[in-house]
């Protein structure tokens, strides 16, 4: 009877490990469509894996700081979210702000992001950049 729970807890503890030890890196992203992102990030959340944020998080990729909690996500010293207003296209290949879009991400952040958002002038056309040690207030960083 031993002989047999060893191998199953030894299986057990090993399955433990690799799913407790997985993660996703994130380096260079530019973000995309809304909807990817959500779905991308809800899969990574369900799945228990940590994030390695390891380079530029921009747009649609900040939605990171929105689906997992800041204990799964950690940053490198290369790491930056960028943030702006939500677009759409307008039918003729232009990019215009969407005022429904840009206060749905804004709700969807955690308010800590919100507060920091809403201090470097709120969600607009211009890129704003969170990196550096004021990012290491928001996330560990990565061992």
């Amino acid at each position: 009877m031993k002989f047999v729970a060893v191998p199953v807890v030894f299986f057990l503890y090993t399955l433990f490990v690799s799913v407790a030890s997985a993660e996703t890196r994130i380096g260079d992203d530019k973000g995309g469509s809304v909807g990817k992102y959500l779905l991308m990030f809800s899969e990574i959340r369900d799945s228990g894996e940590h994030v390695v944020i390891d380079g530029d998080c921009f747009s649609a990729c900040t939605l990171v700081t929105a689906i997992l909690p800041a204990s799964r996500v950690c940053v490198t010293d290369r790491a930056a979210l960028g943030f702006h207003a939500g677009w759409v296209d307008d039918g003729a290949g232009n990019r215009v702000v969407s005022p429904e879009g840009t206060r749905l991400l804004y709700v969807l952040y955690p308010p800590k992001v919100r507060r920091w958002i809403t201090h470097h002038g709120g969600l607009g056309t211009r890129m704003i950049v969170l990196k550096g040690r004021e990012l290491t207030d928001f996330y560990a960083l990565c061992q």
